[in-house]
């Protein structure tokens, strides 16, 4: 029995400002001095080498050392999708350059994009401008984005034969993703965490099975009957492929790895735990054997039926979509992981002082130790830029209780 209660989770906390006081279990920082306070953009500077790796050391962000479950003095905070077409800057330069591809495949363009909201809201993580389709041509898969249909696929892969076409991953052919990442953490410093990201083995087979994005993944989903072996066999060729992708990303500079199984969550659970956990769960091991000290952070949209299979697949890290209830998700997963999530985006429309109630209710349900603050799913496109900054500005203010976390610290060891 897990010794995290629903009542620990949400009430043992506190809030301390100057009109009111919550319990909250953390209290706010009134002098606002906090790494990468809001000032002026920093200069850019030409790409040098950086000391980057798998090891970690006691200038880790704030970030990385949350998702490690390690005390910090606040929740950090990010956001999914931070960088794209809510912000002006953003639109303004995708009129200029108003191909996806070219915008998340040219170095220069990359780096400017993702260091967009960092300039603008300073966030304690800096996620690069990609895509989880990116790696598909270094492993044999071409793919294109249309104006309507999104991401397609004109040589679907449903037979023996057509597995042929796959190869070994050439990450030379995604030169532009690791020389951005070496230019992002050089950028933001020990100030943020430099994430980046891949799809899971399922989610990018679902795309490459049905030649898109679809809405019944009904192709994929007739595969696990009709020809088992067939989607083992692109399934194991994918898991290979993204881990050494993983350790790529990690070795050019990336703090931290966050795993989309975007289409898990329309599989059953019992599917899931056949068709997509085993090769998320040999892609964290493979991960850890050569990175061990780099968090990995799992993320599935319409999650709620999988949080504890989730938990089984090692990652440090369990992302709850907003239809999760921060304090139920926590209570399931116990205090021995780390959450990230989960204010619903759509509360970013609402009143300013209706976001700054969700987002201390949802630290004060996750509890004092091992929480990302983030949304439960992408920033929406039309996100008043307003909120977002007030967003982060709210998070800053925070800061956890020392003697809450001692105690979240306590109960997490008698789990061990």
């Amino acid at each position: 029995m897990s010794c995290f209660s629903l009542t620990s989770a949400c009430s043992s906390l506190g809030v301390k400002s100057s009109s009111l006081t919550v319990r909250l279990g953390f209290r706010c920082n009134e002098t606002n001095n906090f790494p990468g306070a809001f000032v002026s953009s920093p200069k850019r500077t030409k790409i040098k080498k950086v000391s980057v790796g798998c090891s970690s050391s006691a200038t880790d962000p704030l970030l990385v050392k949350a998702a490690r479950g390690e005390p910090v003095s606040r929740p950090p905070a990010w956001m999914m999708r931070q960088a794209g077409r809510y912000m002006a800057i953003y639109r303004k330069l995708a009129e200029k350059h108003p191909s996806f591809r070219e915008r998340s495949e040219t170095t220069d363009l990359i780096v400017e994009i993702s260091l967009q909201p960092w300039e603008a809201f300073r966030p304690d993580g800096v996620i690069i401008f990609s895509d989880i389709l990116t790696p598909l041509p270094a492993f044999g898969v071409p793919f294109d984005i249309e104006e309507v249909r999104g991401p397609v696929i004109q040589s679907p892969i449903r037979s023996e034969d057509c597995l042929k076409a796959l190869h070994p991953i050439d990450l030379e052919k995604l030169h532009f993703v690791g020389e951005s990442l070496k230019i992002l953490r050089q950028e933001v410093g020990d100030h943020a965490a430099v994430l980046g990201f891949v799809g899971a083995p399922w989610t990018i087979a679902t795309y490459i099975v049905e030649g898109g994005t679809t809405r019944t993944c009904t192709n994929i989903k007739s595969m696990c009957h009709t020809a088992p072996n067939l989607l083992r066999a692109l399934l194991s060729h994918l898991t290979k492929a993204i881990a050494e992708y993983v350790i790529y990303q990690v070795e050019s500079g990336a703090h931290c790895i966050q795993i989309f199984d975007s289409w898990g969550g329309q599989l059953p659970p019992d599917m899931w735990e056949k068709w997509s956990k085993p090769y998320i769960t040999e892609i964290v091991s493979i991960v850890r054997n050569k990175c061990p000290k780099t968090p990995l952070v799992l993320y599935i949209n319409g999650n709620g039926g999988l949080l504890e299979r989730m938990k089984g697949t090692g990652v440090d890290v369990i992302g709850l979509d907003w239809t999760v209830d921060m304090a139920d998700g926590r209570k399931r997963l116990g205090s021995d992981i780390s959450v990230q999530g989960n204010v619903d985006p759509a509360y970013l429309f609402a009143p300013l002082p209706a976001v700054t109630e969700e987002i201390q209710r949802v630290v004060k349900c996750a509890g004092p130790r091992g929480h990302i603050l983030n949304l439960g799913h992408g920033v929406l496109v039309g996100t008043p830029e307003e909120a977002v900054a007030h967003f982060f500005d709210v998070t800053k203010s925070l800061k956890y209780d020392s003697s809450s976390q001692n105690q979240a610290m306590e109960e997490s060891k008698l789990l061990v």
